[in-house]
């Protein structure tokens, strides 16, 4: 039987519209055509800003037709080099994902239902963005086709179901430490005139540890979470060019709280694999901002490590310290429970129920226990940018021993609170505190969520010099013989 090319259209005929796959009436429908193989090339892309499917032509999510008892041979491949799939809603049709390195993957399948009927991407996020097209058929229903397996696929076989969690992956043998390390922060600017500032970021998906033999693949801003720390001053021009590296599987970009207009840069930074992308935008307002991913899904980018923390300057600066840290906090939801060892993958069910399966301080449990010290001497005074990358939970953060001096709340520059024990820090905020350190020893970061402690999220300052037993005395006699 001769092959025929599919028919593909664009518009507004189905896409949005309810999928009907209630079978024609016998007497209404025309007489039925000779069955024919229609052979359907299509590749992804990008257009309007868009996440699209691309047939031959260049059409976005073009309109697939057909009649019952053809068969629908799909052959598909990334043309951006992400990662993708293509489900036909209804029809029991999925593709194995596919993306730059698997290359094209076909799907087979024949048509014994009139209707309409949607195909999508199944990769979160991507339908959103507008993966999404309609495939209608026409004809009476086959019913001698029903009984008959609904696709075969070839280039990979099609993922099963065990019905529950499958058995966890070992850990990652090449897994590497990707949190951040806290004194990881730019030196202060000092005053000057604004001047155009100029950054090279890198988005990079590699396997990093997340807690002793646990790995998890994170998707970074320069292999470390959360991203570097920028630092820029008010009036400055900012120049960001977004590198997405070669090896990635999925699109990635770039919004940054600090700057104003194309939704912050997420809508100029959709960068697809080996691509690069550049936004210049100016620092009009002072503070301590959070910079994040804005490919949906945005929860699963950011969970997955894609966040920092961007500081504009007040024109006259930041009092003078002795010690600055760059300490964010986030939520990550993986299949497995928190300390099961092997390699965890991302659960878009738990983020959907916003149920964490850890918390972390810079990205793994240990990061500031164990992977980074941070270190002051008595008499010194402290300031911890500290941020929450979320993307859902919000942070009570605390030091235990310690007295907030001063709270930069929400990372306004222009109000500055006194003597706070806890401050407020929402999912996609920020705060500066600052505390003179008065007394040897050591002293941890929490989030006063205390639970949270028990899922990673505790770092440790440590404190050194010569205690004054007028600040603090620890004694194991009673009362009555300490005042003698």
């Amino acid at each position: 039987m001769a092959a025929a090319p599919f028919i593909g259209t664009v518009g507004a005929t189905a896409v949005n519209k309810q999928v009907s796959s209630a079978p024609q009436s016998v007497a209404a429908a025309p007489a039925a055509a000779k069955a024919q193989v229609r052979q359907v090339v299509l590749k992804t892309g990008m257009a309007g800003g868009k996440m699209v499917y691309l047939d031959e032509k260049g059409n976005a999510n073009p309109v697939l037709r057909g009649n019952v008892g053809d068969t629908i041979e799909v052959t598909i491949s990334s043309g951006e080099g992400a990662e993708h799939d293509i489900v036909f809603e209804g029809l029991n049709v999925t593709s194995p994902k596919f993306d730059r390195k698997s290359g094209p993957v076909k799907v087979s399948f024949k048509l014994a239902q009139s209707g309409k009927f949607t195909y999508f991407c199944s990769i979160p996020g991507h339908r959103q963005i507008g993966m999404e097209g309609t495939l209608e058929v026409t004809g009476p229903a086959d019913a001698s086709a029903a009984a008959k397996p609904a696709a075969k696929v070839m280039g990979a076989a099609p993922a099963t179901s065990t019905g529950g969690v499958a058995a966890i992956a070992p850990a990652a043998a090449n897994a590497v430490v990707i949190s951040q390390d806290p004194n990881a922060v730019p030196r202060p600017l000092g005053a000057r005139a604004p001047q155009l500032v100029k950054y090279a970021i890198e988005t990079v998906e590699l396997e990093g540890r997340l807690d002793d033999g646990t790995t998890f693949t994170y998707w970074t801003f320069a292999k470390k979470v959360p991203g570097p720390m920028l630092r820029v001053k008010e009036g400055d021009t900012v120049e960001v060019a977004l590198t997405n590296n070669p090896n990635s599987k999925a699109v990635h970009s770039i919004d940054l709280h600090a700057a104003t207009g194309g939704l912050g840069g997420g809508e100029s930074t959709q960068v697809a694999p080996g691509e690069t992308k550049t936004i210049t935008f100016k620092a009009l307002n002072p503070g301590l901002y959070v910079y994040h991913c804005a490919t949906p899904s945005v929860a699963h980018h950011i969970s997955a490590g894609m966040y920092g923390l961007i500081l504009v300057e007040p024109k006259a600066g930041l009092p003078k310290v002795d010690k600055e840290f760059y300490v964010m906090q986030g939520d990550l939801y993986t299949k497995h429970a928190f300390g099961t060892k092997g390699h965890h993958e991302y659960s878009q069910e738990r983020a959907a129920d916003e149920l964490p399966t850890y918390y972390t301080f810079n990205g793994s449990v240990g990061a500031l226990t164990k992977e980074h010290k941070m270190s002051v001497k008595v008499g010194e005074t402290v300031r911890v940018f500290f941020g929450v990358g979320g993307p859902n939970k919000v942070s009570s953060f605390h030091v235990i021993g310690e007295i907030f001096d001063r709270v930069y709340s929400e990372g306004a520059t222009n109000t500055v609170k006194q003597n706070v024990q806890t401050t407020l820090v929402p999912a996609g905020g920020a705060t500066i505190t600052e505390f003179k350190v008065q007394y040897p020893g050591k002293y941890l970061l929490v989030d006063h969520s205390l639970s949270r402690a028990g899922k990673g999220l505790v770092g440790a300052l440590e404190v050194t010099g010569k205690a004054d037993g007028t600040v603090y005395k620890a004694s194991d006699k009673p009362m009555a013989d300490m005042a003698h």
